[in-house]
């Protein structure tokens, strides 16, 4: 059986191995004469599948280690009876602990109190509810919205997206979708934008097409107390280098890029793929998973309860290395930033999740300990 996998799918030979032979391929520039042969294939966000990749292939299952599907066909894959898997939740929990390092940063920078802030989370799915935990063990008020969840009953305190506005944080985890009665291609546009309250903290993790980013530069240009994070850009691998220079903290399509995410992603798709072909599973990520030193107690201060979450969260990891890297693409040649851009995504150095970094309680105040706990630090 022939497996062709993206390059950057980690563990993917590893994983694959007991169902074929596995080629590794860079995912962005795949070919339909690269995978005519293939039995598998195995992808992420950056490869399009559809009838123009696979017409005339024998590709059988397809798995995309992300939690988004909308760069697959789906209905060209179930046409012709391929089966198909994404990794649902995989990076879920990375993702959102990147929201709070980039909070954490801002807090500090700006010299506020997170406690008592209101945020405003649209999506609240895999990512969005558990920044819906992590900010509510902050002591931020939380406003969601999510009209597809809303109708499916049971979320009655859920609010519309102008509610929103109100928000000194608003963070976004929605899938791209630009057809239907939610589409959310462009949802935050130049008229919401422009209504952010002042002082207002912006963050995009989810795709970049979610925030008008022509829309967004313009405003930055005009407001600049406003404070914007953003991970995903339209237009990947070519972004917008005015934009990367306006924006607080800019980082290259990794908010879910933990070890132990990407591995999750690996594990699931590797699974479906099993089921899908009634093959034993033989493979496990948790055999993957290097063991992770615990945080000095020495760095904590009694009393201190602030400054001790703010130490631990960028100990573990600060999205301000990640920045400062994507920054680096500012002074190469335009031509070459594409790649770079793609190469930062491809080296990405392992950094692993808050709950695999044991917190010693030797010098941790209570509450500490309990904000901790709830951003999901073993203490």
């Amino acid at each position: 059986m022939k497996i062709i996998a993206d390059e950057n799918i980690p563990c993917v030979e590893q994983a694959f191995a007991s169902l074929g032979d596995v080629e590794l391929l860079p995912g962005r520039g795949m070919r339909p004469e690269q995978v005519r042969d293939a039995d598998i294939l195995l992808v992420r966000s950056v490869t399009r599948v559809d009838e123009g990749l696979l017409a005339g292939s024998k590709v059988r299952f397809v798995g995309s280690a992300t939690i988004g599907f909308d760069h697959v066909d789906r209905e060209y894959l179930r046409g012709r009876g391929i089966g198909f898997s994404t990794a649902p939740g995989s990076n879920a929990i990375s993702a959102a602990e990147y929201v709070i390092s980039a909070l954490m940063i801002l807090a500090g920078k700006n010299r506020v109190d997170l406690d008592g802030k209101t945020a405003g989370i649209i999506g609240c799915g895999n990512v969005g509810s558990r920044v819906l935990e992590k900010f509510t063990a902050l002591g931020i008020r939380c406003l969601v919205n999510d009209p597809p969840l809303k109708e499916q009953g049971g979320h009655d305190d859920y609010v519309e997206l102008e509610a929103l506005l109100q928000a000194d944080i608003i963070t976004a985890h929605v899938p791209l979708v630009s057809e239907g009665d939610h589409p959310t291609f462009h949802l935050l546009d130049r008229v919401f934008l422009e209504q952010l309250k002042p002082g207002a903290i912006l963050v995009n993790t989810s795709r970049g097409p979610v925030a008008d980013n022509y829309a967004l530069d313009h405003l930055l240009a005009q407001r600049s107390e406003l404070s914007v994070v953003l991970d995903v850009w339209e237009g990947e691998p070519e972004i917008s280098m005015p934009l990367l220079e306006k924006v607080a903290l800019g980082t290259p399509h990794i908010a879910g890029y933990s070890l132990d995410g990407k591995l999750r992603g690996t594990e699931m798709i590797y699974k479906a793929a099993c089921q899908f072909l009634q093959r034993p599973v033989q493979w496990s990520a948790a055999n993957e998973l290097p063991a992770t030193p615990p945080l000095d107690p020495g760095t904590f201060t009694v009393d201190d309860a602030g400054g001790n979450v703010r130490r631990a969260v960028l100990d573990c990891y600060d999205v301000r290395e990640d920045d400062a890297r994507l920054r680096a693409i500012l002074s190469v040649p335009r031509q070459e930033r594409p790649a770079c851009f793609d190469r930062l995504r491809k080296e990405y150095p392992v950094r692993r999740e808050f709950q695999t970094r044991k917190i010693t309680s030797a010098g941790l105040d209570k509450t500490s300990q309990v904000v901790l706990r709830g951003l999901g630090f073993a203490c």
